[in-house]
């Protein structure tokens, strides 16, 4: 899976939270997000071929994904105990924004509702400027010690211990991701995928 530079391999949720009906079979879903320019943005919203390249992890190169497993509603969740703005930027980073190509969602291997969302620049910055006010370490602080507590207050019952390290590493990602595109002026891709995750490198 796509991760950022230096960073250790974060853990996965043992069990999928999140699944979804692709074509006629029920598959568990995984929250993607992709860095891209303005110009493959609009190309990405004439035409479904291209978009299919960036959710296939073709247009962009590896670090410029990032697979964040089943963590975003448990970190909105966690999020939403810091401050209502941070939790609705964590919202907005894994999925605002609007639809990039509504015709994509009839393309073979795509996932009806979950639709790919785009934030344009100026969005990402503001994204970026609210994550970054937040340590990770304080995000996971907000927890309660015990590990069943945490579990239901992040909704992740059924996650093996304590789900701190699994959020505080996903938080960092997704912070450290959103500050680069910020500082490069780009856009962000937020998808669910089903099956076409990126090889570990």
């Amino acid at each position: 899976t796509a991760r950022q530079p230096g960073l250790a391999p974060l853990p996965r949720c043992s069990t999928p939270p999140e699944r979804a009906i692709r074509k006629d079979r029920q598959v568990a879903v995984t929250q993607q997000l992709a860095r891209l320019t303005s110009e493959q943005l609009a190309q990405c919203r004439s035409s479904i071929e291209v978009l299919d390249r960036l959710c296939s992890f073709k247009l962009r190169t590896h670090e410029d994904y990032l697979d964040l497993d089943w963590s975003p509603h448990p970190l909105e969740l966690t999020a939403a105990r810091i401050d209502a703005e941070l939790s609705a930027a964590v919202r907005d980073a894994c999925s605002g924004g609007d639809e990039i190509n509504p015709a994509y969602r009839e393309f073979p291997g795509s996932i009806f509702e979950h639709p790919v969302r785009a934030l344009e620049p100026d969005a990402v910055r503001a994204v970026a400027g609210i994550l970054t006010r937040i340590d990770p370490r304080d995000l996971v602080a907000s927890l309660p010690t015990h590990a069943e507590a945490a579990r239901q207050i992040v909704g992740l019952e059924d996650f093996l211990g304590h789900p701190g390290d699994y959020l505080r590493g996903h938080y960092d990602s997704l912070r450290r991701f959103y500050q680069a595109a910020a500082a490069r002026g780009q856009v962000t891709a937020t998808w669910w995928d089903g099956g076409r995750l990126l090889a570990p490198a």
